[in-house]
């Protein structure tokens, strides 16, 4: 496995992360729960020693799973959660969107990052985790109802309790980011990023670059699509919200499996490795990038993510993707 250090501190990250949004089941049609603990037992085998997940995956599930499976191992890792989505009928902040848990029942998130609200999410979460710190604390959505830098005074005093280490935002946009800065340091900011998804190229990943900034990509396989498994026609499982998204959806589908059978495929022939394989080596040496958050569900899968690293893609390889993606034809994204 490959290392990156922030550069604003000690915080050493796996180049590659265990996303673990899927473990938590939700929207993604479920989980196994065994299968979940093999699977960050796996990642720990391989040196993926950075693990990323929420209190909002499976509305406490991925952080029980995890807490679980870190027993013993603690001092090894580095712990990253969120906070800022509630569920629990707080029915503060701002209104987000109705869901569903894994059981059915109809549940409404807000997103909410008040100063109160942080402290009592992340006793919540310190103790589904099982520890009494968190590597990186991060705010999950922006919050317009809360300024931000209440949120970032709770930082402030979580930082000077031992809670947590360093703070970081999700899903933030440029001038979001600059203003948190302005009220504590920000260690880290993560947002998608993907061969299909690559605003963060424009503004983001310059500015992090200059400014010692982390940067995590979170859905470098874009929820699935550039592993090279799914093929039309392929059945979801129920509740699984993918097909919904818009690279599932015509024409970006047929036109992204077309790109990965013209141009990933035969690169990963090359390397004898999988085309997911290609897509996360891709992601993880773009320029001021620090991890990729990838998402398993099983041992196997947390072993293919491992070994993207054994390789790496060269200069003119990632010339003719990066061409072929300027090519690549896309809608509604």
């Amino acid at each position: 496995m490959k290392f990156n250090t922030l550069n604003k501190g000690d915080l050493t990250l796996s180049a590659i992360s265990f996303g673990a949004w899927a473990i938590g089941g939700w929207m993604w049609g479920g989980a196994d729960k065994k299968d979940a603990l093999d699977a960050l037992a796996a990642a720990m085998d391989y040196d993926i020693t950075t693990i990323d997940t929420a209190p909002v995956y499976g509305f406490g599930l991925s952080e029980e799973l995890v807490g679980k499976a870190i027993k013993g191992k603690r001092d090894k890792l580095q712990i990253l959660t969120k906070y800022g989505l509630r569920w629990d009928g707080t029915a503060k902040g701002a209104y987000y969107f109705d869901t569903k848990s894994n059981s059915g029942q109809a549940l409404k998130i807000y997103k909410y990052s008040s100063k109160e609200s942080i402290i009592q999410e992340c006793e919540q979460s310190l103790q589904r985790l099982g520890t009494d710190y968190i590597d990186l604390y991060q705010m999950h959505w922006t919050d317009e109802t809360t300024p931000v830098s209440e949120s970032m005074e709770a930082m402030q005093r979580l930082h000077e309790q031992g809670k947590i280490r360093y703070a970081g935002v999700c899903n933030f946009n440029l001038d979001e980011l600059k203003d948190a800065m302005n009220h504590f340091p920000v260690a880290a900011i993560q947002n998608p990023y993907s061969m299909l998804r690559r605003s963060m190229d424009q503004d983001i990943l310059p500015f992090c670059r200059e400014n010692g900034i982390g940067v995590l990509a979170y859905s470098p396989l874009q929820r699935g699509i550039l592993t090279g498994k799914i093929k039309a026609g392929h059945q979801f499982g129920e509740g699984d919200s993918r097909p919904n998204t818009p690279y599932y959806k015509e024409p970006n589908f047929s036109n992204i499996l077309a790109f990965i059978e013209k141009v990933l495929t035969p690169i990963a022939k090359q390397h004898e490795a999988s085309v997911g394989q290609v897509a996360i080596n891709w992601s993880i040496q773009q320029p001021g990038m620090t991890t990729a958050l990838v998402g398993a569900r099983n041992r196997s899968q947390v072993i293919q993510n491992a070994e993207s690293v054994r390789f790496m893609l060269s200069n003119s390889e990632i010339e003719t993707i990066n061409n072929a993606l300027d090519d690549l034809k896309m809608e509604k994204v």
